[in-house]
């Protein structure tokens, strides 16, 4: 595999996307777009497990469900959740805009929308801003500055073949209500690989298993989470059981991680990433609990905001994180620095750790030494500025 210099969500063959102001976003800026393919698409799709659900998303998954669709509308500064049944006839008039625009059926058009909670989307502002948007091959990088909310970078990647077979592009947005099991943000996938509904779904959930997956950054799911991936089939065949499966295995969670530990590190307020690796458990699932708790740990997460190398916070989130567990086996390192040894404290110099820990990445190394499954995990430092800014949202 090899990244493509400049890649986006339109870097496969076929894609096509844009974006405009159309006046959602209170403090203005891109926040309207379209991503569609040339030729229609098998697409696969995973959605929020909060038990409320955005109007677009309900709208997503009917057409989701029937494998196929070739464009996707979005919208940012205005989630269209919780707005009952006028919000369903609202995500169906995107579609519809968008489909007459692209001269297409508006079963084959995904939406999604980013915001706040509980407002009626503006859709004068949304049919005029549709009219507006041009497409083209570089409009993926609008694209993924238009989807974005309190995100400060937009997040975009594409990675190619190694034999050129075949391009996998995404981008992402998410910094806040950032929270396992799902996809918990907006994250729109493409491939120019023809490939059947069957393996595109199987390659997605573990792609997505290991990566969108094992992020947190608050605790909180959003009724609006959405990952899709498009495959128009314009390029190489992937089949099942083949080298090119296996390969386009580790292209989508190349992908898919790439855009996770984007999302880790720009959290809200966030000044740091901290990537968690826990090793040598009994089982994945240990491992993996293990992993998320010590990231969720909002006294761990302020820890490392202070830089201050409080081991026993880490600790006491393995201990409570339902993995098993023996205090006397445990070992433990701050970015590469034995800090406990044998579950008790090991010599170090707490200034060395402490600067070390001043960067803007912070690693976290856990061996529970009982078994041969490991497992990472992402997420950001808590600051005063995450709690100013959420309780300032939507004022």
């Amino acid at each position: 595999m090899k990244n493509v210099n400049g890649g986006t969500v339109t870097s496969p063959q076929g894609f096509l996307a844009g974006a405009t102001s159309a006046s959602i976003k209170t403090k203005g800026g891109l926040d309207l777009g379209i991503l569609c393919s040339e030729s229609p698409c098998v697409a696969v799709g995973m959605f929020t497990i909060n038990k409320v659900k955005a109007a677009p998303v309900v709208w997503s998954q009917g057409r989701v469900a029937a494998g196929k669709a070739q464009a996707i509308v979005v919208n940012a500064g205005c989630a269209n959740a919780c707005t009952g049944e006028p919000g369903l006839e609202d995500a169906a008039e995107m579609a519809k805009l968008a489909a007459k625009k692209l001269k297409l059926k508006a079963a084959d058009v995904l939406v999604a929308s980013t915001g706040v909670i509980g407002q009626r989307l503006p859709m004068e502002r949304i049919a005029a801003g549709l009219k507006d948007i041009s497409l083209s091959i570089d409009g993926g990088h609008e694209l993924a500055k238009a989807i974005m909310t309190t995100d400060t970078f937009p997040k975009e990647i594409a990675v190619a073949a190694s034999d050129g077979s075949f391009t996998i592009g995404g981008i992402a947005k998410g910094a806040g209500m950032i929270h396992p099991n799902m996809g918990t943000m907006l994250a729109f996938l493409t491939t120019d690989a023809s490939v059947d509904r069957a393996l595109l779904d199987k390659a997605l959930r573990q792609a997505v298993d290991v990566s969108f997956n094992m992020v947190t950054i608050d605790g909180d799911t959003s009724p609006n989470d959405t990952v899709v991936v498009l495959a128009n089939g314009k390029a190489g065949k992937v089949a099942a059981g083949s080298k090119s499966a296996k390969e386009f295995q580790a292209a989508l969670t190349e992908v898919c991680t790439y855009l996770a530990r984007c999302i880790a590190r720009d959290g809200e307020g966030a000044t740091k990433l901290i990537e968690v690796k826990v090793e040598k458990a009994l089982s994945l699932a240990d491992a993996r609990a293990a992993a998320r708790t010590i990231v969720g740990s909002p006294l761990v997460k302020a820890a490392v905001h202070g830089c201050d190398p409080n081991w026993g916070r880490i600790i006491a989130a393995v201990g409570r994180s339902g993995c098993e567990f023996d205090g006397a086996k445990i070992d433990l390192f701050l970015n590469d620095i034995c800090v406990v040894r044998g579950g008790v404290a090991h010599y170090f110099d707490k200034k060395e750790v402490s600067l070390l820990m001043s960067g803007t990445e912070v690693s976290v190394q856990v061996s529970l030494n009982l078994g041969e499954w490991q497992a990472t995990a992402w997420g950001c430092d808590l600051s005063a500025e995450y709690v100013s800014m959420n309780a300032e949202y939507s004022t």
